[in-house]
């Protein structure tokens, strides 16, 4: 995709693909490791198949950007939205099953259309999205293996 900047990272989690997907398909779940700023809210009812819809509101001071979402890939173990408002793009999410349990995927290819914005975003913003991409990965780690030791699958 041409003019889009693509952050990628991926993680190792001691837990089965099925519980890494359902931390990033069950909303109450999803909300364990959010950054506390970002919120997800769904248009309509909860959803995480093909052609449902959510937005991502980020509580700033003063202002509350919006990433309208749609699920446009979706198949056990694969998650993708695409997205459009101050960003356009696609956050991708693939579960990759192996002998240590599941390597996680985060695609995060984005443009910001807005020249202004995209300024402040390179200046200002861009290295901390990377840091909270991992930092995201991490949290998003914990959930799944407390969940996965809890449910009894050690």
């Amino acid at each position: 995709m041409k003019d889009y900047k693509v952050f990628e990272q991926s993680i190792q989690i001691s837990a089965s693909a099925t519980m890494v997907e359902k931390c990033i398909s069950d909303r109450e779940l999803m909300h364990r490791w959010l950054n506390p700023r970002l919120r997800c809210e769904p248009v309509g009812e909860w959803d995480t198949q093909l052609g449902s819809r959510s937005r991502f509101i980020i509580d700033l001071p003063g202002i509350q950007p919006t990433l309208n979402n749609t699920v446009v890939e979706r198949e056990p173990g694969l998650i993708v939205w695409e997205f459009s408002g101050f960003f356009q793009g696609r956050d991708r999410w693939e579960c990759q099953p192996n002998d240590q349990g599941t390597k996680l995927i985060n695609r995060f290819e984005f443009k910001v259309p807005n020249p202004v914005v995209k300024f402040g975003f390179e200046l200002l913003a861009a290295g901390s999205t990377k840091q909270e991409m991992s930092a995201q990965l991490r949290r998003l780690k914990r959930v799944a293996e407390a969940l996965y030791i809890k449910s009894g699958y050690t």
